[in-house]
């Protein structure tokens, strides 16, 4: 599986931890910035390519990473498509799939614990949706990113 991650500079040293994380298990990791933590940049044009690489092919997920992980859930989520997640526990990041279908984990460096990364990813990138009662849900969400009112 394909994984496209992505953190703004607040959120360097934790995409660098997840990319380890990832690399062990042999996923195809692609790193789509920022390089460094050093300087300050914009999380939303990050957010923005993780989020078209993932929901322009429905088999890859993505991974974004900033301080609190809401900018980058907010901007990921404005991509039609796009399905981001904000997890701070192993619980949320399993139910982000199987309820939600969410493509896109998002986590806070500040509030994720350290113990709790590889956990977490690996709920994520290995629960599959449950479908059934969700997948009205999920309907329901795309209709409503087309611009559809909900009856």
């Amino acid at each position: 599986m394909k994984i496209l991650i992505g953190a703004d500079h607040r959120g360097h040293d934790f995409k660098e931890k997840i990319k380890k994380i990832l690399s062990a298990s042999k996923y195809d990791v692609t790193d789509c910035g920022t390089h460094h933590s050093e300087e300050s940049c914009d999380y939303p044009k990050i957010a923005y390519k993780v989020a078209t690489g993932v929901a322009k092919h429905p088999h890859r997920r993505g991974i974004l990473v900033c301080m609190s992980g809401i900018g980058q859930a907010m901007a990921a989520n404005k991509i039609s498509g796009a399905y981001a997640a904000l997890c701070y526990t192993p619980q949320a990041a399993q139910l982000a799939r199987a309820h939600n279908n969410a493509n896109i984990l998002v986590m806070g460096a500040k509030f994720v614990k350290s113990n709790q990364i590889k956990k977490i990813i690996n709920n994520f990138l290995t629960t599959p949706f449950e479908g059934g009662r969700h997948e009205r849900r999920i309907n329901q969400i795309k209709q409503i990113e087309k611009g559809k009112s909900l009856k």
